[in-house]
């Protein structure tokens, strides 16, 4: 390929970071600004012009998928296959050296990698030697502790423990992981990074031999470097200018998993001879919208300081939606959508982003209620998330002793010493005598089990019984609570670290919202009559069994979270968390739940540093958008089981107020003030044709009370009404069944 070829797709700033002369290099790449076309570019550069062999150049990325397209571009620039250069992500290159020199790294041949169930699951058996209690120190949180000093390169040695208990217990577990691993020829993910450092340190004559050989370094997604992984290419660059890094200070988010943005920020110290090349020109979003950017980044300090901008148009002003609930905020996210696919548009192509995975949700209610297809990228449905499972698995067995799947789910979660040999005693008991499990470990309990083991299966039995003793006068809310509380799930994941529990947590406090709006009536309300122009007396069928209110929320569990997730090449509304969105793009966006204490996470304020990386997550969020966004937020939410009332986040108000259009529902939207009911007058006195109903009209319903009509849909006896209550806020009803009496 000619020289002008590889030159002649790139802009000025793309043309000096690839064409730039030999020496380390510092590349500021802004959202949507050709990152990984520059450093694609650099290397067919380095080949093609100044003559580098590929032997000798080492790129480093963070994902297989990253990896694998940064190869084939580059063999697409050059229109040849590219032998001998190492491409790849920090740990399949790790991997690859020890597995070349594995007595130098003290290794066994052929040892063995653990993923993170294998390094749980060793983690547990190593607790359970050291007679720990797990409920007191979970596992996991053993695992967070020790995977984070090896991110830090520190192993038991190097660590005080300073008469600290939870570092010394810690550290116990830690230094008889290690020893397990090295009996068994074992190393984790954090293990590879850490031992490959080692290898450096420790074998100066290897060391100098790839110092030699990889005369060229080039890195991805610098920013989101941790202290082990500078430290490896630290040791390997030396004192040559020879290492390129490309990354983005303002999209540092991870560091609640060890990221370091001082890494990008101490670069250019550590390698002074380098030179510094912001790319700025961003080919994704509008002018508006890169504006927005700008003006809620530059509140951050310490930036290495860059601003975005583009050559195309303005676009639309940034949407700010202000929900009555959560519920209104949701409906109102569906109603755009609904009117970006009237227009010709795709679902794929609009996005719902969030900051806590509990937010969603609500949202997959009003998707499932709208027929809606929707996917969750990266993650599970809010009912098949394993805490939630968890929970619902202690309610269904409160409900009914024989649900077998629920009693295998929580026998041992959390753990108290039940362990899978005694699991599988009582499952083969209950087969043999063809009763249920709960049945079978009830005669196990008494006999026919060690001693230690039985008084666990005892034990468990009776926090069953006694759960049932203290739910069964309490309403559905309070019963979730006192499940969520007693079984031991909150203190459970209250000791694991991290963002991880703490969404776990949150979940688990979603749960009890969910409970404490959950109307069995609203399970027959969906935008088509289940049984046509049929009545369900002509229908006929057997008479309906009269369910518990705890067996219809359960029911209403299972069919949500057996709904599956949309087919990956379904055309699907996509929801995700913020942090799953990075290197993503949308054309249509939506910001939902922009509330102070919930984005920014009232965690943020409590430790130095959180609140700008927030802020951080927050331009990631804006930056994903193409051509419109939407910012939307709840006067008023529903948390942890209380309403709470909340400031419109502080990241919306450092948005540049010129840049942003508040807008309506397209619909009526009615809001409640004090305990009285105001309606818009637009579109007031609209007759719902064939039911003698008009749009803001009052009326009253047996169970629900008084409500304004603000919205319809069909007519006759297919319509439905979405009400405005007094006491229970908005719902949709079916004519046909909600026996609306009017008001005058």
């Amino acid at each position: 390929m000619a020289v002008s070829n590889i030159l002649e797709s790139l802009n000025e700033a793309q043309r000096d970071a690839v064409a730039g002369p030999m020496g380390s290099a510092l590349v500021l790449a802004g959202a949507g600004s050709g990152k990984t076309r520059v450093l694609t570019h650099r290397i067919a550069w380095l080949i093609q012009t100044e003559g580098v062999s590929p032997y000798s150049i080492l790129a480093v990325t963070f994902t297989n998928k990253a990896a694998a397209e940064m190869r084939g571009r580059i063999e697409s620039l050059l229109a040849m296959p590219i032998r001998g250069m190492w491409v790849g992500t920090f740990h399949s290159i790790a991997h690859r050296l020890l597995r070349m020199h594995w007595q130098e790294a003290g290794l066994q041949q052929n040892f063995q990698i653990l993923d993170a169930d294998d390094q749980l699951r060793l983690v547990k058996r190593v607790m359970n030697i050291l007679n720990l209690d797990e409920k007191k120190w979970p596992a996991r949180q053993a695992v967070w502790f020790i995977n984070s000093q090896k991110d830090e390169g520190l192993r038991p040695k190097n660590i005080e423990d300073n008469s600290d208990l939870y570092i010394k217990t810690h550290l116990q577990v830690y230094r008889a992981y290690e020893e397990a691993c090295e009996r068994g020829g074992m190393v984790d993910f954090a293990e590879l990074l850490l031992r490959a450092h080692e290898l450096w340190l420790n074998n100066s004559s290897l060391l100098q031999h790839y110092k030699d050989r990889f005369s060229t370094l080039l890195v991805d997604e610098f920013q989101d470097t941790n202290t082990i992984q500078y430290a490896w290419l630290r040791v390997l660059a030396g004192d040559r200018d020879n290492i390129t890094v490309v990354g983005d200070d303002d999209q540092s988010i991870y560091g609640w998993r060890g990221a370091k943005i001082e890494n990008i920020q101490r670069f250019t110290n550590d390698f002074p001879n380098s030179r510094t090349i912001r790319l700025e020109q961003n080919y994704r979003s509008t002018g508006n919208i890169l504006k927005a950017a700008n003006g809620l980044i530059t509140q951050n300090v310490g930036r290495l300081g860059k601003q975005l901008w583009t050559d195309g148009n303005d676009g639309d002003l940034i949407k700010l939606y202000a929900g009555y609930n959560e519920i209104d905020e949701a409906r109102y996210i569906i109603e755009c959508v609904k009117q970006w696919s009237r227009d010709g548009n795709r679902f794929c192509d609009s996005a719902v982003l969030y900051r806590s995975n509990a937010q969603s949700r609500v949202l997959e209610e009003a998707l499932l209620r709208s027929r809606l297809p929707y996917r969750i990228y990266g993650g599970h449905r809010f009912f098949e998330r394993a805490e939630i499972r968890n929970a619902l698995a202690y309610m269904r067995l409160l409900e009914g002793r024989d649900a077998d799947a629920a009693f295998e789910r929580i026998v041992n979660t959390p753990t108290r010493g039940i362990g899978d040999r005694t699991v599988e005693e009582i499952r083969k008991l209950a087969r043999s005598k063809n009763v249920s499990m709960w049945r079978a470990a009830s005669d196990m309990a008494r006999a026919g089990l060690p001693g230690r083991t039985r008084n666990a299966v005892a034990n468990f039995l009776k926090l069953i019984n006694l759960l049932e003793e203290e739910t069964r006068e309490a309403d559905l809310p309070d019963l979730v609570e006192i499940v969520v509380e007693q079984s031991g799930l909150k203190a459970y994941y209250e000791k694991e670290r991290g963002e991880r529990g703490q969404a776990r947590l949150e979940n688990l406090a979603e749960l009890v919202t969910a409970a404490r709006t959950f109307d069995p009536d609203d399970e027959f309300v969906f935008d088509d009559d289940a049984f046509g122009e049929q009545s369900a007396e002509q229908v006929g069928g057997s008479e309906p069994v009269e369910l518990s209110l705890l067996e219809q929320f359960l029911n209403h569990a299972a069919l949500e979270a057996g709904e599956g997730q949309g087919d990956p090449n379904q055309d699907c509304v996509q929801l995700m968390t913020m942090h799953s969105a990075k290197g993503l793009e949308f054309p249509l966006v939506f910001l939902a739940g922009m509330e102070e204490g919930l984005f920014p996470h009232r965690m943020s304020l409590e430790e130095p540093g959180r609140l700008e990386e927030e802020r951080r997550l927050c331009y990631v969020g804006v930056t994903r958008a193409m051509k419109q966004l939407y910012l939307t937020y709840a006067e008023t939410r529903r948390m942890h089981g209380s309403d709470t009332y909340n400031r419109p986040s502080r990241f919306v108000s450092e948005i540049p107020v010129e840049l942003i259009q508040e807008v309506r529902s397209q619909s009526l939207t009615v809001r409640p003030a004090s305990r009285s009911i105001r309606v818009s007058s637009i579109g007031k006195d609209v007759e719902v044709e064939g039911t003698g109903l008009r749009l803001g009209q009052n009326v009253i319903h047996a169970k629900f009370g008084e409500g304004v009509v603000v919205n319809y849909e069909g007519e006759g006896k297919q319509a439905r009404v979405q009400v405005n209550f007094v006491n229970e806020g908005s719902k949709w009803l079916m004519i046909a069944y909600a026996k609306l009496e009017s008001v005058s």
